[in-house]
């Protein structure tokens, strides 16, 4: 079959990753063009881009017209997240599939109406939520879906992303409420999605509290939450990019009454510990079990997730079903994450899913 055309919307850091999996996946997939108002950081993209057919890849201003003019199949949206909703919206009205950078939107109304969206017009929302593309993920998944860790106790994150100032600095509407949210928004919302999926039960409650400890930006750079799950289990989580920039990690801990399991990666690195009731190790037997099912390939995969994502959105727009990081999960995360900042706002435990529209311009309201 032809390779499904790609155009991405945003030049800036992220999108080298949409570049790189295109450059992976050349039988599945093709970039044919790179829209940017900086015309410059466009150019620059698909310079370094390495891809044989980089001179017929174009370069667009407005995201509307390269659209309405490629007509193409997919559209990385890479761009700040305050612009997610406004983009995505017109992608799905004009028959294209997306690929949407976390968070889905900046508000719970906005991330449900993508949603109803997608599915009226038949289309696809695949998410950035590259955890779930990581090796061993979906097999952890089935087997506590599966009871073999026996009932789930409890689970926490701690996701320590260290950045400095200057990180912030390179661009105004990082840190912001409209655009941007702070370290739990951006920073956590990857292991949050992935801690409530594993558990495998929807939240029902959030319980937050928020503060800024050492960046000049708006909203927050430090936060802590408990989420009880419908199926009674707590959630513990540790978001901040307040920690050192040189010494980055998330880790996650999920513990049932069969078994434990700690996975995360430091400055890159991932760890793994898999242990039964009994503290005997399952590291191998499961990386036995992902080399049976997925070969070497899917290990590569960790060093560019984007690649897995694209790769899965390819074969589920052949093959049909949902992308394991679907549109769903871009609205349930949204939920979830808005109802930690609205909890530290009222300073009060909120329910889940929220009943009314909530958004991260609310946030302008608090006092640090």
């Amino acid at each position: 079959m032809e390779p499904k055309t790609l155009i991405i919307i945003g030049a800036g850091r992220v999108a080298a990753k949409h570049v790189k999996a295109a450059r992976a996946l050349k039988d599945k997939m093709k970039l044919i063009a790179v829209v940017d108002t900086n015309a410059e950081a466009a150019e620059r993209l698909i310079e370094a881009s390495k891809l044989t057919y980089s001179a017929e890849i174009k370069v667009y201003s407005d995201y509307e017209a390269a659209i309405k003019e490629l007509k193409p199949d997919m559209a990385a949206i890479t761009l700040p997240s305050g612009l997610h909703f406004k983009v995505a919206t017109f992608a799905l009205n004009n028959n294209c599939n997306i690929l949407l950078e976390k968070p889905m939107t900046m508000s719970s109304a906005e991330s449900h109406a993508l949603y109803d969206l997608s599915k009226e017009n038949g289309l696809k929302i695949a998410m950035g939520h590259i955890y779930r593309y990581f090796p061993l993920v979906k097999l952890i998944k089935d087997d506590i879906a599966a009871g073999k860790v026996g009932d789930i106790t409890h689970g926490t994150i701690t996701v320590r992303w260290g950045h400095d100032q200057a990180y912030y600095d390179q661009a105004a509407w990082r840190g912001t409420w409209k655009s941007d949210g702070g370290a739990m928004m951006n920073q956590t919302i990857h292991a949050i999605d992935l801690l409530i999926w594993l558990m495998n039960s929807d939240a029902v409650e959030a319980t937050a509290l928020i503060a800024k400890r050492s960046h000049n930006i708006e909203a927050e750079d430090t936060g802590m939450a408990v989420l009880r799950l419908q199926s009674g289990a707590l959630a513990q989580i540790e978001g901040t990019t307040s920690t050192s920039p040189s010494e980055q990690m998330a880790c996650f801990n999920i513990l049932g009454t069969k078994g434990s399991i700690e996975l995360g990666l430091h400055n890159k690195r991932p760890f793994l510990s898999i242990k039964n009731e009994s503290g005997k190790s399952l590291n191998m037997s499961y990386i036995s079990r992902q080399l049976k099912d997925g070969g070497i390939k899917s290990f590569t995969y960790a060093l560019n997730p984007h690649t897995a994502i694209y790769n899965d959105l390819c074969d589920k727009l052949v093959k049909g079903g949902e992308p394991t990081a679907d549109a769903k999960a871009g609205y349930t995360s949204v939920d979830n994450m808005l109802g930690i900042y609205k909890s530290a706002l009222l300073k009060e435990t909120v329910t889940l899913p929220l009943k009314d529209n909530f958004s991260t311009v609310e946030m302008e309201e608090y006092k640090f």
